[in-house]
């Protein structure tokens, strides 16, 4: 018994064909191009409820994470593919089929034994195990499974593009509300203005001229007003879709300027952005399965030893089966492929599939370097930008406020201050767009550094925010 041991252990250890998997050599820079400064420090290690401050927006994007309907999907998905890991891993195992039967008949008498009528009752239990000689078996387990953790960290991208998906759509809708407020303000002071000029014109002492423009830049102001409505009440349906609901109004929180926004964002080390992003750590584990199926090729390439066991009784009478009717056999099966030409092909095309998985994964990887490059440069030009921006409200403010005055004085007519509030709307709405910018870059550079990599993520709705 011992003796025989030693050579099942052998030939159950077997050994693994095929190549072990290691990540491609990648050489990202020092740091990010537009990162100030290389840290470890990143704004990705913060939770997106300490990052996007506003409470409602919390809310939603809680509400998101647990109703999204792509939130819900991938988490169908990471079920899917933990099911077909474990059929993967049930291959380890023998396969057992049980079968009875009854049969009875009539034999000719011309037939060897004379004939005659009788019956037999059967009970058979089946035992088959391929014995894992090459790791076969291992590298399609190890290709499931990578498969597996791929969908997970795919759930993951999809939370994450949800919830940036959710602060981006908020922001939007927050703007068109401060965009709305411009208008309605602008059209009450236009409306105070048309009011003027047409009661001096009933009075002799203004122009229709004068009238006639203030009129015009009335109904054009007033004009934004319902076409502002409409994009809100969409923005509220998008909203509405994003966290899984039916279409109604959504809450309000902090006003647009109130929104925090850092004046600088710690990007982190260009190297961890292959740890932190959820797609390519997905991308990559497209890259091991791809790997294993170029293992499971290989080992196609060398015999299969299987054991089939089988147990059970034929015999007239039931009661017979495991008595004198009592059966038993063991047949070890070594098969060999000699379809070289067919296994040539398979593992050729095996090949070609990994080193596309790994061209995408590269490609993933850079572009992701690009990308989180292109929205620090991004963010720092928009604070720039918004800078300016207000200057230039305030000047336009001030300069109502002077053709106000010398109106008032007389040294001027009222067309100055008419045309000094025609130039402050669009100026208004051009500092309200700026804002906005800054706050889904700010939410766009969140996603491409993978924020809330860190968190734990307890199940299939998403990431649960803290109490």
């Amino acid at each position: 018994m011992k003796r025989l041991a030693l050579p099942l252990l052998l030939l159950l250890a077997g050994c693994e064909v095929g190549p072990n998997y290691r990540r491609p050599q990648l050489e990202p820079d020092a740091q990010f191009r537009g990162q100030a400064q290389a840290g470890t420090a990143s704004l990705a290690d913060q939770a997106w409820w300490e990052v996007f401050g506003d409470p409602v927006l919390k809310e939603l994007i809680g509400q998101a994470l647990a109703g999204n309907f792509d939130v819900r999907a991938a988490g169908q998905r990471v079920l899917e593919y933990q099911a077909r890991a474990g059929v993967e891993r049930s291959d380890y195992m023998p396969t057992v089929t049980p079968s009875a039967g009854w049969t009875r008949g009539r034999s000719s008498p011309y037939t060897a034994g004379g004939g005659g009528e009788g019956q037999a009752f059967n009970a058979l239990l089946t035992v088959n195990w391929e014995l894992d000689l090459w790791g076969r078996l291992r590298r399609m387990n190890e290709g499931a499974q990578a498969q597996y953790l791929g969908s997970q960290e795919a759930r993951r991208a999809v939370c994450l593009a949800t919830a940036a998906q959710v602060a981006q759509a908020y922001f939007e809708l927050r703007d068109l509300d401060a965009r709305l407020e411009i208008a309605r303000a602008t059209t009450q002071d236009l409306q105070e203005t048309y009011d003027l000029f047409s009661r001096r014109l009933a009075g002799g002492a203004a122009s229709a001229l004068e009238t006639a423009r203030a009129e015009a830049a009335l109904a054009g102001a007033a004009a934004f007003i319902p076409d502002l409505e409409r994009q809100i009440a969409a923005q509220e349906n998008l909203l509405c879709f994003l966290t899984g609901r039916n279409p109604g109004p959504i809450p309000r929180g902090q006003e647009l300027s109130a929104q925090p926004l850092p004046p600088a964002i710690p990007a982190g080390l260009p190297s961890a952005l292959l740890e932190r992003r959820p797609d390519l750590r997905a991308s990559e584990q497209q890259l091991v399965a791809a790997n294993a199926a170029v293992g499971v090729a290989q080992a196609n390439y060398f015999p299969t030893l299987s054991i089939t066991g089988i147990l059970g009784g034929v015999a007239p009478r039931i009661t017979q089966l495991f008595g004198s009717g009592k059966e038993w056999e063991i047949n070890p099966e070594l098969s060999l492929p000699l379809q070289g030409l067919k296994l040539k092909y398979q593992k050729a095309a095996a090949v070609a599939r990994w080193e596309q998985a790994r061209t995408g994964y590269e490609a993933a990887v850079t572009g992701a370097f690009g990308e989180v490059s292109t929205l620090l440069v991004a963010y720092q030009k928009l604070a720039e930008a918004e800078t300016q921006q207000a200057r230039s409200v305030a000047a336009y403010q001030d300069a109502v406020r002077l053709a106000t005055l010398r109106y008032s004085a007389g040294l001027s007519s009222y067309v100055e201050v008419l045309e000094s509030q025609q130039l402050l709307f669009p100026a208004q709405n051009a500092e309200s767009r700026a804002r906005t910018a800054r706050l889904v870059t700010m939410v766009q550079l969140y996603k491409a550094l993978g924020g809330g990599w860190n968190l734990k993520d307890p199940g299939q709705g998403g990431w649960a925010a803290p109490d």
